[in-house]
């Protein structure tokens, strides 16, 4: 079965859980493979670089964006971008894998446009801003300031969530990851 040229995409507001249920895809199907995306962003934690993201200068990033180098990138808060590097998409395409992206929800929503016909494009809804906000106050890796910034982006995100092909309600992080399989699992077959 080749999966070649096929895309995967999740996305959603920060905290809303697209991530934990991603990876848990990633150990239900060996023929997916994650989107290392670009990021200017400092590291979070113990994320290691060319794993959790590319980290790169604003400089480089500026300069591949030149070099019209990403499918898709975005300021996505002020001074801070993320993108896709083509090269990455065709990295896995090379191996036969179906490429999976946790991704904001405009870089999302432009990979949907751009790969019409080959996407399944996922927004995971949280229950409710309420509770997302207290995922996010939860994490504790923001500050104040940061978690404003974040809590108003959700706000406007979560009014994309028509545009994508399917809303998957996380409510509960076991029923969301096994949906997720489910829709996975009939969109690679």
């Amino acid at each position: 079965m080749s999966t070649n040229g096929k895309l995967v995409i999740f996305s959603a507001p920060s905290g809303a859980g697209k991530t934990t249920i991603v990876k848990h895809l990633l150990t239900k199907f060996p023929d997916l493979e994650f989107s290392i995306s670009a990021t200017t962003r400092a590291p979070r934690g113990d994320e290691e670089n060319d794993k959790a993201y590319h980290f790169i200068s604003k400089e480089e990033f500026l300069h591949l964006i030149a070099k019209k180098q990403f499918v898709e990138f975005e300021e996505v808060y002020s001074g801070t971008f993320y993108g896709t590097l083509r090269t990455e998409i065709e990295r896995i395409w090379k191996k036969g894998k179906t490429v999976i992206f946790d991704i904001d929800v405009e870089g999302g929503l432009h990979l949907k446009r751009k790969y019409d016909g080959q996407a399944l494009a996922i927004f995971v809804q949280p229950p409710s801003l309420a509770v997302l906000k207290e995922r996010l106050v939860g994490r504790g890796t923001d500050s104040e300031e940061k978690l404003q910034e974040r809590f108003a982006k959700a706000e406007k995100e979560l009014n994309y969530a028509p545009r994508f092909d399917i809303i998957l309600k996380n409510h509960d992080l076991q029923t969301a990851c096994e949906e997720a399989e489910q829709l996975v699992r009939d969109f690679i077959s």
